[in-house]
C-alpha cells in the first residue's frame, strides 16, 4: 500500500509499507530539489515505528542533499529505536558513507518487491 509520494522534476522519494517494514524508495535524481519533500517523507517514514529500509535501487544520482537525507533519517530512526537498513546502496552513497566512517552503521536489507507505479 503506497502511503506517500513526492515528485520533483527528475527525482522522487516514496514511502511504501511492505511486510511490516517502511520502505523509503529513492528514484532518479535525488538532490536539493527534493529537500522539502524529504522532510515530509522522513516524518512519514518514522511515524509508524516499523523498521525502515532505504532502497536506492532506482536512484541515478545522489548529491550531498540526498546523502544528508539518508544520514538524517538514520539518526532520527536510531533516536527513536527504529532499525534502518540499506538496500542496494547507490555507489556514491556507499562511497561517502565509507569516507565519513559510517559504512558500518547500516546493515544490508534483503531485497523488497518493488510496488509498481500507478498508471
Amino acid at each position: 500500500m503506497e502511503l506517500i509520494e513526492h515528485t520533483a522534476a527528475a527525482g522522487t522519494i516514496r514511502v511504501d509499507e511492505q511486510d511490516g517494514r517502511t520502505v523509503v524508495v529513492l528514484v532518479g535524481e535525488v538532490d536539493a530539489a527534493l529537500r522539502d519533500e524529504a522532510s515530509a517523507t522522513m516524518a512519514r517514514a518514522l511515524i509508524g515505528g516499523d523498521p525502515v529500509v532505504i532502497d536506492t535501487t532506482h536512484a541515478t544520482f545522489i548529491d550531498s542533499s540526498g546523502i544528508a537525507f539518508v544520514l538524517q533519517l538514520h539518526l532520527a530512526a536510531r533516536e527513536a529505536g527504529i532499525p534502518v537498513t540499506l538496500q542496494d546502496p547507490h555507489r556514491v552513497l556507499r562511497d561517502v558513507l565509507e569516507m565519513i566512517g559510517m559504512g558500518g552503521e547500516f546493515a544490508s536489507a534483503e531485497p523488497v518487491v518493488a510496488v509498481p507505479e500507478p498508471a
